[in-house]
């Protein structure tokens, strides 16, 4: 028989492109990596991975959404050893967004132990794809993110507690 997978209703789901969530890569929080404010995240990650000297300036210029789909054209282009370091940027990009934004940091915590769904119904590595089995990278990454946070709070407390 037919068993539903009650782990996909019971995740905090969110998306790549929503500029309002604070788990969204295209939220307006500022990042502060490699001695630079990047407006984004998305903005961080779509530099490195398309970007050149001329690209950098138009792509700072714009929303994080509309980064992302100037970036798209260049995706072929893209920086060599990109597959391989895509995770390691976005883990960079994220973890340092919840270091800086107490509100995002929190958000994360209070997630607790759920599973983190990107929705994307396209993306089959940073979100679920369409028949949700899809690599769900990004969820992925902030639940990895979480983890060190949760294990951080622990260690600050024990030094606390002596």
């Amino acid at each position: 028989m037919f068993q539903p997978d009650l782990t996909m209703e019971k995740a905090h789901h969110f998306s790549r492109l929503d500029s309002s969530h604070v788990l969204s890569p295209c939220s307006p929080h500022v990042v502060m990596l490699e001695e630079t404010n990047w407006p984004s995240m998305e903005h961080y990650f779509q530099i490195h991975v398309a970007g050149n000297g001329s690209q950098i300036a138009m792509l700072k210029s714009l929303d994080a959404v509309s980064a992302y789909h100037f970036a798209r054209p260049w995706y072929r282009r893209k920086s060599k050893g990109w597959k391989s370091s895509r995770r390691v940027l976005m883990t960079r990009a994220a973890y340092t967004k919840a270091q800086m934004y107490p509100e995002v940091k929190t958000f994360l915590l209070n997630t607790g132990e759920s599973l983190l769904v990107e929705t994307s119904l396209y993306d089959y590595y940073w979100g679920i794809g369409r028949d949700q089995r899809g690599e769900n990278m990004l969820g992925k990454i902030w639940m990895d993110v979480r983890a060190k946070l949760q294990h951080d709070e622990l260690n600050d407390k024990e030094l606390i507690n002596g």
